[in-house]
């Protein structure tokens, strides 16, 4: 059996799969691109892919490609229904990266909280200002609600829980019990329940998944229900902000940002880009990132030993663990 890699990968995770009896090609330069002529070349079995885009066409050129593994947890870089059509099942790695997301959540909720880029940046440029800077709220005691209660959600809980936050969960499915079992307050799973969630909470963790009913779900009408001065973070897709409404609620009502999820980021690993989320003015307390979220040595380790595992059960089993298209493959 033959196995494209078409990003970096794990060094080890390759090793791992070549001592399956699996032929590896290792293409991480191939891009959306470069892809659909790499697949059409080496004609792999199984595809792996960690950021870069699978089009129709790279779908539509891989010959006999049996199953598609996403190096990670969300899955939008694939043409899940071209794949679908041509009965090639979808595979992820979900919960691998919770521990690294959540640790940069909670990064992101102590920079806003503290300034800390700010202070840093006045630091660089020669200036001390104590008294500026001595002005925080501190996170203890603090609301935090968490839109989204998968595995990064409950990461994010049980690391809020430790600085002895207050937290509300919401998602379409939680209940009661499970929240209450969680250490969290329940606060529902409809949008008028995470609508009265935003004017409760001093901050707020988006965890959710980029899909048809999550777009833009945190929008004007959440946004404008936020208190005057609250944090708002988001490590999951840009999609689900109107990132239009969050620049407005920074501007009016002093509202904080810490992003690492962007709408129209770039595909590519390096590019010129003016965000206008970083253009904005020059007052607004803001903590952006480069969606690297899931990016830690542990987290990229436990995703290359998910995906190895993937590959050990299809080629035993020919099973697709973790399918995310089964009902439209089967």
């Amino acid at each position: 059996m033959k196995a494209m890699i078409a990003d970096s990968f794990e060094a080890s995770g390759i090793e791992a799969i070549r001592s399956l009896g699996c032929q590896v090609i290792h293409e991480p330069k191939a891009g959306a691109e470069g892809l659909p002529d790499a697949l059409r070349q080496a004609s792999p079995d199984i595809l792996i892919v960690r950021s870069s885009k699978v089009t129709p066409d790279a779908i539509k050129s891989a010959k006999g490609l049996k199953l598609i593994i996403r190096a990670g947890a969300g899955y939008d870089n694939i043409d899940v229904p071209t794949a679908s059509a041509a009965g090639i099942p979808v595979s992820n790695c979900p919960g691998m990266n919770a521990v690294a997301v959540a640790e940069l959540t909670m990064g992101l909720l102590i920079a806003l909280d503290r300034r800390l880029c700010e202070q840093n940046a006045a630091m660089l440029a020669g200036q001390w200002n104590k008294k500026e800077f001595s002005k925080a709220r501190g996170l203890k005691g603090m609301t935090l609600g968490i839109v989204g209660c998968g595995a990064i959600g409950r990461a994010v809980m049980k690391r809020a829980l430790a600085f002895e936050m207050n937290v509300l969960a919401w998602s379409r499915s939680i209940t009661r019990e499970h929240a209450r079992d969680l250490g969290a307050q329940w606060a529902g799973t409809d949008t008028p329940a995470l609508w009265d969630m935003a004017s409760r909470c001093d901050a707020v963790s988006i965890h959710l998944p980029s899909a048809p009913d999550t777009r833009q779900l945190i929008g004007r009408e959440f946004i404008s229900r936020m208190k005057p001065g609250a944090y708002l973070i988001n490590t999951s897709r840009g999609n689900v902000i109107d990132e239009e409404a969050l620049l407005a609620a920074s501007r009016e009502k002093n509202l904080r940002y810490g992003l690492d999820v962007y709408e129209n980021a770039p595909a590519q690993t390096q590019a010129p880009w003016n965000c206008r989320l970083a253009q904005a003015d020059a007052g607004i307390v803001r903590v952006l990132t480069h969606h690297v979220g899931a990016s830690t040595d542990q987290a990229q380790r436990a995703v290359a030993d998910e995906t190895v595992r993937i590959v050990r059960v299809f080629m035993e089993s020919g099973r697709a663990e973790n399918c995310v298209n089964a009902a439209a493959v089967s």
